[in-house]
């Protein structure tokens, strides 16, 4: 796993003034509490979230939101790239502190580990070549059709519960579930519609695709949006997290970050 210490990706964070915390035991000032550190997971393979950029430092809407929750809630941060299929074992095995990488807060998570309250929501939905006859994206009429999907995520759920008969290649990381889509390896795609937003929208390769059919909301295997998992007993961090998130949406340092990745709130 890869260290990064949040003061080397951060020179150019966002700077918040200090609020107050409610904590689970004790409320404090934050400004007169000792920095809480915190050890983040990201997968670094989930843009625009989420990424390495050309010289190998995260970047992405996820990082920038852990920056200001840091500063906010005055924690002492490190992020550690991690895998995806691992994130929530090694959580629960202390290996780091919390997971900031746009996970959907599902009912089948909810028993493993503890969320904040949501800080982005978005559907998932089909995908498919621009010059695909797909128009219907039944179980029914897509049978004998290829379907993709990243491994281990809400999206492969889904389509393993809904789309028993399809068949399905699953993908380590969303820009090879991509790849697979604009090479033809597969027919359809099911994804989470924020993620591949940028790479539809600003993208030669995501020139070659679009959306098809309608949103797809369903809180047993999407949840209620993306929110920061931690364990389940670290109600501290938790109420000190929450607190935070709360603080950057009203104080316009969410929607500076959200304007940033997306012309649309995401909230």
């Amino acid at each position: 796993m890869l260290l990064i210490s949040i003061h080397t990706l951060l020179r150019g964070a966002l700077m918040v003034g200090g609020v107050s915390v409610v904590l689970a035991f004790s409320p404090l000032p934050v400004a007169a509490q000792e920095r809480m550190p915190m050890r983040i997971a990201v997968e670094g393979a989930f843009p625009p979230f989420n990424y390495l950029d050309a010289n190998n430092k995260l970047q992405g809407f996820d990082i920038d939101i852990a920056n200001a929750l840091c500063e906010t809630g005055k924690f002492e941060c490190q992020f550690i790239i991690e895998k995806w299929d691992d994130m929530i074992p090694d959580l629960i095995a202390e290996k780091y502190d919390a997971i900031i990488s746009s996970m959907s807060m599902s009912l089948e998570r909810r028993q493993k580990v503890a969320f904040t309250e949501k800080y982005y929501n978005s559907p998932s939905v089909f995908i498919a070549r621009k010059d695909s006859p797909i128009t219907d994206v039944s179980p029914a009429a897509l049978n004998g059709k290829k379907l993709g999907v990243t491994s281990s995520t809400a999206q492969e759920s889904y389509a393993n519960h809904f789309y028993p008969d399809m068949k399905k290649t699953v993908f380590r990381s969303s820009p090879e579930l991509y790849k697979g889509l604009s090479d033809g390896r597969v027919d359809i795609i099911l994804e989470d519609k924020l993620a591949i937003y940028d790479w539809i929208a600003n993208t030669k390769a995501g020139t070659c695709c679009a959306f098809k059919g309608p949103d797809l909301v369903d809180v047993t295997f999407f949840g209620e949006g993306a929110g920061i998992a931690v364990r389940l007993d670290d109600k501290e961090r938790l109420a000190r997290l929450n607190e935070a998130l709360k603080t950057i949406k009203e104080d316009g340092t969410y929607d500076m970050i959200n304007a940033k990745y997306f012309p649309f709130s995401i909230q």
